[in-house]
């Protein structure tokens, strides 16, 4: 099933994990998703292994949970920024209280443990945040991806096919 009309938010910033940003945004408009890139400024942003300047749609400002059915937050060093935004915090919060899915992986792990929806939820990260994830509560997952609920999240690159996958899934399309 094609999931035409269906728009996603891709949450970035500089220093990304340049394979965790670029294969979710070309893979979801392979399946007919239209993606919105949003940075805090709105400002285009560079990867850690220099892809770049990637350009943002949009800043984080400017769009609203109700506007998307799922978010998804790539890793490296950018979430370490995100996560320092009260307006990405609170859009977070938004996907989550509106049970949409909220896809992270790597060190985005940062982002619900800031917007503290992690507590008590089951999720996966890259082993360097583990202490992170179990100190905000998470019961942390050594595994390629882990669903609770809206919550999607896997530990680095390597899993980018399995969670791709799962996110696809999530919002309603089909994978082979």
């Amino acid at each position: 099933m094609s999931l035409s009309g269906t728009r996603v938010l891709v949450l970035a910033a500089d220093l990304f994990e340049d394979s965790e940003l670029l294969y979710p945004v070309l893979r979801l408009k392979e399946e007919g998703v239209e993606v919105t890139v949003a940075s805090p400024d709105g400002e285009p942003v560079t990867g850690k292994r220099g892809h770049g300047p990637f350009p943002a749609d949009t800043s984080v400002d400017e769009v609203s949970a109700d506007d998307f059915a799922g978010v998804v937050i790539p890793g490296g060093f950018a979430p370490d920024a995100l996560r320092r935004s009260e307006a990405v915090l609170d859009l977070v919060r938004a996907f989550d209280s509106a049970g949409k899915p909220i896809a992270f992986i790597c060190h985005a792990g940062w982002v619900p443990i800031s917007a503290k929806i992690i507590e008590g939820r089951r999720a996966t990260s890259v082993a360097t945040i583990k202490d992170d994830m179990v100190n905000a509560g998470c019961q942390w997952e050594d595994a390629e991806v882990v669903v609770d609920d809206n919550l999607i999240s896997s530990r680095h690159p390597g899993d980018l096919g399995p969670w791709l996958r799962t996110i696809i899934t999530a919002l309603g399309g089909t994978t082979s």
